[in-house]
């Protein structure tokens, strides 16, 4: 989904996850960069790609949807509408289906999900599909206007379900959703599986039971997890990936190097500061502490507020370690710079009290 630069510029907040993940922000609170968050920092990469996953599906069905409808509106005359199968009756009311990701909480989602999955659990048996409604008309060859079948879900490499089935030359079968909805399964639900993750056993047992012996495939099977998934993300990893990403712009990695950097710096400016007063030499030549004590500073309070202040001001943010894009999100942007501000206030004041007492205390040779 793009993003709106007139909304980007009336957002005077910072964004939620249902905007994160709706794809509906930009650097450096953007999917994104949450991805990287989730995976380097909180270690649960995992919850984000069942969502993700969980999302695709929703698209792949929709796809499939819109295609049997197209090819139910091509092959059934408009004088034979009226009295047509209930199939096509339910997909002339489905013609407003679109991709709209996010949480299924939302009142018109859940409508649009409920009744998609109606639908796709009345037409399981039923004989349209887009790769096989051409075929309706008794003709074993292949018109100008049929496309190729999608390649299986299970056996794709790079593609996305829903990246795959947006192309306008694939076409979505009903074994490509029954395969995506497996592959969800078996990747992330069934114990011991290869990215497993943790759910309440009510939920697996249905989603299970769903799946495996009630054959269903439609997106409201993985409703339940996807919002406990939400909520989980909510809660326990997006207000870190606000102060992370927000407040400040350099990651863990690069917060412990400028430690290391500072602890280093500001114990060799204190040892040549007290060298310079026992061995009585001149202020003008303490003055050259002004370095090392500068770096100090500088360093530790980078690595106390998660914040470089120099880059932020010059809109740069930190996504791994010493890789930069530029941030641009407005209401971010503004903030990390006055937080950057700030953080040079303190760093002058400190650093002008320390140099103050180093270079002005008197000198006396030991």
């Amino acid at each position: 989904m793009a993003t709106d630069p007139q909304t980007l510029s009336l957002r005077d907040r910072l964004p939620t996850l249902f905007e994160v993940l709706s794809r509906r922000t930009t650097a450096p609170v953007d999917l994104f960069s949450f991805y990287i968050y989730m995976r380097d920092q909180q270690r649960s990469v995992d919850y984000l790609d069942f969502w993700l996953d969980v999302s695709q599906h929703m698209s792949l069905c929709r796809h499939y949807v819109r295609e049997l409808r197209r090819s139910v509106l091509v092959e059934t005359p408009e004088l034979e509408k009226a009295g047509s199968k209930r199939s096509s009756a339910v997909l002339e009311n489905l013609q407003d289906i679109r991709d709209a990701p996010g949480p299924s909480g939302y009142p018109e989602q859940r409508t649009q999900d409920a009744r998609l999955s109606a639908f796709l659990r009345s037409e399981s048996g039923s004989k349209h599909s887009p790769s096989n409604s051409h075929g309706s008309q008794g003709s074993g060859t292949t018109t100008g206007t049929e496309r190729p079948p999608r390649p299986s879900f299970m056996t794709g490499n790079s593609n996305s379900p829903a990246q795959a089935s947006n192309s306008p030359a694939h076409t979505v079968a009903r074994a490509d959703i029954r395969a995506s909805a497996e592959k969800i399964l078996y990747t992330y639900l069934l114990p011991g599986a290869e990215r497993e993750i943790i759910l309440p056993q009510s939920i697996l047992d249905d989603i299970i039971q769903a799946v495996e012996r009630q054959s269903r495939d439609d997106p409201e099977v993985f409703d339940p997890a996807k919002d406990y998934v939400f909520q989980a993300m909510e809660r326990d990893a997006f207000p870190g990936f606000l102060r992370a990403k927000a407040l400040g712009n350099i990651v863990p990695p690069s917060m412990m190097l400028r430690l290391i950097l500072g602890m280093l710096s500001l114990f060799g400016a204190f040892w040549a500061a007290f060298v310079l007063i026992f061995l009585n030499y001149s202020r003008l030549t303490r003055c050259w502490l002004i370095l090392p004590f500068t770096f100090g500073v500088y360093f530790l309070a980078s690595h106390q507020y998660m914040l470089d202040p120099l880059t932020a001001l010059a809109g740069l943010s930190e996504y791994t370690f010493l890789k930069y894009y530029r941030i641009r999100e407005p209401f971010v942007r503004h903030l990390l710079s006055k937080r950057a501000l700030m953080c040079l206030g303190w760093i002058a004041a400190i650093d002008a009290a320390l140099l103050c007492l180093f270079i002005f205390v008197p000198g006396k040779r030991l």
